[in-house]
């Protein structure tokens, strides 16, 4: 049950934009690795790397249960935000190494959509030891 109770909580501190809630679902030592080559560890990192959330408006998030075992689980998520900020567009092109799409001055920000997997480790109190996310981000057209 640990990883229904995790992404239901991953859901709500994403769409609340809640950095002290996303820390605190983790052990003091936790680790959020949140590409195969960049991990948070502790409430500080966590919470800090979490507050990038904030960049975001109109979030929705959805997400499927794939696999569980008493100790962890693996599901896969969607979300689609609304870019708040140029800032957050250039953390989004630098970070999926494609650089700026082609945009107007003036022109809007885009709705964005992440795709991605979530393979997760717990304790036997339910708080995240160890999560692992792969995920891949494109600019969406339309509603």
């Amino acid at each position: 049950m640990p990883i229904h109770k995790f992404m239901a909580d991953y859901k709500r501190v994403w769409e609340a934009q809640d950095s002290q809630g996303f820390a605190a679902l983790f052990t003091p030592d936790g680790l959020y690795h949140n590409t195969p080559f960049q991990v948070q560890q502790g409430p500080g990192e966590l919470a800090a790397y979490w507050n990038r959330i904030k960049l975001q408006q109109d979030i929705s998030l959805r997400y499927e249960v794939l696999g569980e075992t008493p100790a962890g689980g693996i599901a896969h998520w969607n979300v689609t935000y609304q870019v708040a900020s140029e800032e957050l567009f250039a953390i989004w092109a630098k970070s999926t190494g494609t650089g700026l799409p082609e945009r107007q001055p003036g022109d809007p920000l885009p709705r964005m959509e992440l795709d991605g997997m979530l393979v997760a480790d717990f304790t036997a109190s339910g708080l995240a030891r160890d999560v692992r996310i792969w995920w891949h981000s494109l600019p969406r057209t339309g509603p």
